[in-house]
Parts: structure tokens; sequence; C-alpha cells
């Protein structure tokens, strides 16, 4: 698909948010990814086994039974050996992270590419907030010492609202997509439409307003926005969600009996802040200046490499002192 129709950016404009269907080729792109991850889960259950943590490697099983029976026996869900980032604390030398070659081509598929160029421009900048989301079922979730999920339900948030104040004036916008069908029994996302019009509202620390199955997280009062008006988006493999910074979004509960498996990435404008200054970033697209993009997946690697081995030195000294999101303090309208 070479780009956004007038339709589907004005949709976005409207309502902060457009899904589009056949953006990525789930064979080209997808399947790759899932491919390389199923070596990642090698890695860890091997690791696991000889640890005596599991009684098994599972190697029978697919990939989604495979990780929720590690979940299961572990009561831990091992998101970071899989995840594209670090950790905001307790980086160590060798804290678990994956930055693969089929995961960097996911981040720089063309026609990824061609349809964020609609919405930012032609000058696109992997902004290095970014995950990727394997959520087993609820059930079978540790919890928190509220009772709730451990990699649940997302609360209510804006995307904004998890970036330092740097990147206020930044065109930042979220791609979501999934790997596999994410029917509502998978828990999609779920978004309120038009809430972007409302600008940045509080992101209130351990609130306890929104009800039992979110409290003590930080999120966005459900009274400062028309929750009601919620939509869910279940989607399929190939299809994206695009979603302005300031839409008030979350997720749903995973009551199925498989893994949702999805991406979670941000691009912005090159040379606007990405509010996120440990970790690395890279051109993804330039038309002004093709020779600046990264093509090196290992470059790609080296560079969060590097990220670790700063922030595990950092982190030597007992304090972090560098700024991930603004700062966490209680707001009248939390109350």
């Amino acid at each position: 698909m070479p780009a956004l129709t007038r339709e589907q950016v004005e949709h976005f404009e409207e309502q902060g948010y457009v899904v589009v269907d056949d953006v990525i080729d789930p064979e080209k792109t997808l399947d790759p990814v899932i491919e390389e991850y199923a070596g990642v889960l090698d890695r860890l259950a091997d690791e696991l086994y000889e640890r005596g943590e599991i009684p098994s490697r599972y190697e029978d099983l697919e990939f989604g039974d495979r990780y929720i029976r590690v979940c299961i026996e572990t009561g831990a869900v091992h998101s970071q050996y899989f995840d594209f980032s670090l950790p905001f604390q307790n980086v160590r030398p060798d804290t678990p992270f994956w930055a693969g070659p089929a995961v960097f081509r996911a981040l720089t598929d063309d026609d990824l590419l061609d349809a964020v160029e609609s919405l930012i421009g032609p000058e696109i900048y992997s902004n290095p907030v970014q995950h990727v989301r394997i959520k087993p079922p609820e059930r079978h979730l540790p919890t928190n010492a509220h009772g709730n999920a451990i990699l649940g339900a997302t609360h209510w948030h804006q995307d904004h609202g998890v970036v330092t104040e740097e990147a206020d004036e930044t065109r930042m916008l979220t791609v979501w997509f999934s790997l596999e069908d994410t029917p509502m029994e998978k828990g999609p996302l779920h978004l309120v439409p038009g809430s972007h019009r409302s600008g940045l509202l509080p992101h209130c620390p351990n609130y306890m307003g929104n009800g039992p199955r979110s409290a003590g997280s930080t999120q966005i009062p459900e009274k400062l926005f028309e929750a009601d008006r919620s939509l869910p988006l279940p989607v399929g493999p190939g299809a994206v969600i695009f979603m302005h910074k300031q839409t008030v979004h979350g997720s749903l509960s995973n009551v199925s009996d498989e893994v949702r498996w999805s991406f979670d990435l941000r691009y912005n404008p090159t040379h606007e802040p990405t509010g996120r200054t440990a970790f690395p970033g890279f051109v993804a697209r330039s038309r002004s200046n093709p020779e600046t993009e990264l093509h090196d997946p290992q470059a790609w690697h080296r560079s969060w490499l590097e990220a670790r081995a700063n922030m595990s030195m950092i982190n030597q000294g007992g304090k972090i002192d560098i700024p991930f999101r603004r700062p966490q303090t209680e707001h009248p309208l939390c109350a």
C-alpha cells in the first residue's frame, strides 16, 4: 500500500486515530519476526531448564503454548528477554533484550514507512519508545499488590504522558500492529475517538478511582474524558493502528487461551526530540538526505548494546538521574 488516502488522513486528524488494513505483508515482514522470536524463546527455555526452573524445554509446543507453559511454571512473564527496549532502572551489563534483524526490518518496512510518511512527512525518525507485547492469557499471569495481573490490561493513558517534557512539541506518532489475529477475547486496544483534542491530561500515580481492576497504577481518571465512548479495535495481521500522541487509550484483558502478540512503535519527524534521550533511535527514512538512513540491523543492535553498557555503569552508583518520563506529581484533578 503506497500511502494513506485523503479520507484516512482526515479520519486520523479528526478522530485521533485510523485503522488501515493490509499495510504490512505478513509473509514478508511478520513471519520472519515470529521465526526470530522462536529462537529467543529457545534460548530462554534453555536457560531456565539448565537452572532447574522448568522441568522441560517444551520443544514440542508451538510458540504461544510454549511461552504460556514457561510463564506458568516460573510464575513470571520474562518480557525483557523479548523486548527491543531496556528497563528504566536496574540495568545490568547482561540485562536481556532482543534487537534482531527481523525486528529491525519490521521497523523499517517500506510499506509501513509509506503510511507513516502520509501522517508526519518524509523525514522519519524511529523513536526508541517502542515495545513488543507478548501477553499470555490473563488468568495465567502473576499479580501485583493490588491483585491485578502483571502484563494484563493496559490502563488509560496518552503516549504523550509517558515521555519527558522535551517532547511536548514533537509530532510523535504511535504505530501499533499485531503479529497474529487479535480478536476481542485476546484484549485488543481500545481508545476514545476525538480525545486527542483535549490536550495532555493528568496521569495520576497510584490512582484508585477507575475501579478495582486498575487500582494502584498510573492512569488518567475516567472522570476527565468520555470513557463510555471507548471503541475496541480488534485487528488481524497486516493491519496497523495509527494514533495521535494525545489519544486516550488502553487495552482490554486477554481472556482467550492464546497469547496476544503486538508491536507498539513510535515515529517522529527527524530532529524533533524523542522524549527518551538515554535510548537510541535512528533515521528510518529521509527523502532529502537518504544517506543518513540506517539500513544495517547490526548497527542498530550495537546502539542498544551501548545504551545498556552506559546505563549499567550509571546503575553501579546506585542512583538513576536520567529522565524517562515527566515527573509524576499529584494533580488536583487526581483527587
